[in-house]
């Protein structure tokens, strides 16, 4: 039986704006940088409490990048939250030189990630930003579940973590049902559901359509392990080899590229350590379109159906292997 319950529907945006506001109240080194979208990713919140230490900058990514660059060298402590299409490709030598190389304390938000912006397009779909910011060196990267989730990433980035961090959100309402009592732990996968049949590592809005596929798994009479994979990097190598000695098969689910993102890391550390049957959910190679976030979804094979279908497979798979 599936224990994590659906509170109601809240963009991940919302969360992030929450926690960032909470953190501002904590923290009186937080600044934020605005790019002319402070509403859109959740920053008006704080703009509200602390006009005084909110920027706008417009819109010049680049521009805003570099000076929350120079902010940390002045003592403080900036968040910059842009459209992930610009933060991790329009700003990425400033990401790339200016933060990460000099490891500077920078909490950047990835919004409006993912194929589910919806009417947006393929211009404004962040499908590959993961791959780009898990291979800058001295970056941790975080994509939160639900808006609980991303409300408790957005205050450990401020409190907890050094060096930059990169926190992957969407626009959508969708199902929040992390309890507040879950603890968030950076690095630390969070197993929601047992099984060793098979492990379903998700992550980012993925994870509960995981957990639907489970139920529908667990019908047919097959445990599947669910695993949230919160933090992209560092990532959770324990919880991915337990997995795969456990289980002896490993599907990810992601709303990115299937190539250099999640199933790319679980896969880099499963062929070196204990090679399982794996296979992926994910955009296959191409770009989006615009649509409604759920018909876009459904076309990209990205459903609770479509991880139901393709475990079914990978299952079978695995029993064909250790008959």
């Amino acid at each position: 039986m599936n224990p994590w319950k659906n509170r109601g529907n809240k963009p991940t945006r919302t969360g992030f704006g929450e926690g960032i506001a909470e953190a501002g109240g904590l923290e009186p080194r937080l600044v934020v940088l605005g790019a002319d979208i402070t509403a859109s990713v959740g920053l008006d919140l704080f703009k509200e409490r602390f006009p005084d230490r909110f920027f706008s900058l417009g819109i010049a990514e680049q521009n805003g990048m570099a000076v929350a660059a120079g902010m940390v060298l002045a003592g403080k402590i900036p968040v910059f939250s842009t459209y992930a299409v610009f933060a991790a490709f329009r700003a990425a030598d400033q990401l790339r030189i200016s933060v990460c190389y000099n490891n500077l304390k920078v909490i950047i938000g990835g919004a409006h990630a993912g194929i589910s912006v919806g009417p947006d397009g393929a211009t404004h779909q962040a499908l590959e930003d993961l791959a780009v910011v898990r291979s800058l060196p001295n970056m941790t990267v975080l994509s939160p579940c639900d808006a609980t989730q991303a409300r408790q990433a957005a205050l450990m980035a401020v409190r907890e973590i050094n060096g930059p961090v990169y926190i992957r959100f969407g626009r959508e309402a969708v199902p929040n049902f992390i309890p507040e009592n879950l603890s968030f732990v950076p690095g630390k996968a969070q197993i929601l559901r047992n099984g060793n049949d098979l492990a379903l590592v998700a992550t980012g809005h993925m994870v509960w359509e995981t957990l639907q596929a489970a139920e529908l798994l667990a019908a047919e009479g097959i445990q599947a392990r669910v695993i949230n994979m919160h933090t992209l990097k560092p990532l959770d190598v324990t919880s991915i080899l337990s997995a795969a000695r456990e289980t002896h098969a490993i599907l990810t689910a992601e709303e990115h590229q299937i190539i250099n993102g999640l199933g790319s890391a679980v896969a880099e550390v499963v062929v070196k350590n204990y090679p399982v049957p794996m296979d992926f959910v994910g955009i296959q190679d191409s770009f989006g379109e615009s649509g409604q976030p759920q018909e876009l979804m459904e076309k990209y094979g990205l459903t609770s159906s479509h991880i139901y279908q393709k475990a079914l497979s990978l299952y079978q798979r695995k029993k064909s292997i250790h008959l």
